[in-house]
């Protein structure tokens, strides 16, 4: 685990690199100038020379964030590589401002349980695949040996039983309604990872969509927020129709351009019918 001005400092540089991508910069003079940004009392100007160097020989960052897993989490190079793979379509930008709240999240004083949620649900909203995806959470260094353990068996249970199921009965809650009911009284099986609130709130989303869940989550606990992709405005599903057109003028310039270098344009395909001949003498 860093330092809490470590996060702060990431918050910031993922923030700050998400909102000037935009601006049609290289990103290689975006690094250089954020590296004069961040406090030179921390690790990160070294992390940035070094993506920066990477960036220049591979053309990527997500290998080279990986190569520093002792400041960045595997979490964090798995979703920057994720926004490099052009099979996933999954935004850039999405993926920095993903990487921007969990830091600031981090640099409050993140849970276990909270930063669990926040990287399961970008995993599920995304759909950047739980095999791999899950792989690096449980790496994270804020995750003990019953956590790690208790992620082997979301990884090999997701898609066959309940998520809210997984998540309930290794609640606080779960346990509660065992000794009330006089099912147990002895010490649980299995460490109890969440608390008395999210079993709850998982036992009331069963069956239901996992996104709900997360919600709910976020509505009551105050865990942070995943960002996702807004849909398109009105104004672009305007332009839509306008750019089809000039698309289609632009393949009919090209065909007669392409017909006038083998030998000239047929003209006779413009002529319209000819005019019917009058009955009136």
């Amino acid at each position: 685990m860093l330092e809490r001005e470590e996060y702060v400092e990431q918050a910031y540089f993922f923030r700050a690199l998400s909102e000037r991508v935009v601006q049609n910069m290289p990103t290689q003079d975006l690094l250089a100038s954020l590296r004069e940004e961040v406090l030179s009392t921390t690790k990160l100007p070294l992390a940035i020379d070094f993506l920066a160097g990477e960036l220049r020989l591979q053309g990527v960052l997500g290998p080279a964030m990986a190569r520093l897993e002792h400041y960045f989490t595997p979490f964090q190079a798995f979703v920057v590589a994720s926004s490099e793979d052009e099979r996933k379509r999954f935004d850039f930008r999405i993926a920095l401002e993903i990487l921007h709240r969990e830091a600031a999240y981090r640099a409050v004083g993140a849970s276990p349980r909270g930063v669990f949620l926040f990287e399961f649900e970008a995993l599920c909203r995304n759909r950047l695949g739980y095999d791999h995806g899950l792989e690096a959470v449980a790496r994270d260094p804020i995750f003990d040996a019953d956590w790690r353990e208790w992620l082997a068996t979301v990884r090999r249970q997701i898609g066959i039983v309940d998520f809210s199921e997984l998540l309930y009965v290794r609640s606080q809650y779960y346990w509660q309604n065992k000794v009330r009911h006089g099912l147990d009284a002895a010490e649980p099986e299995k460490p109890i990872l969440f608390d008395e609130k999210e079993g709850k709130i998982a036992l009331a989303h069963r069956r239901k969509d996992p996104l709900w869940l997360f919600a709910a989550l976020q509505r009551h606990l105050g865990y942070p927020i995943v960002p996702h992709a807004k849909p398109p405005d009105e104004d672009s599903r305007l332009l839509l129709p306008t750019l089809l057109k000039r698309v289609d003028r632009l393949e009919t310039r090209l065909k007669l351009l392409d017909e006038e270098q083998k030998g000239g344009i047929d003209l006779t395909k413009f002529y319209g019918p000819p005019p019917e001949a009058s009955d009136t003498p």
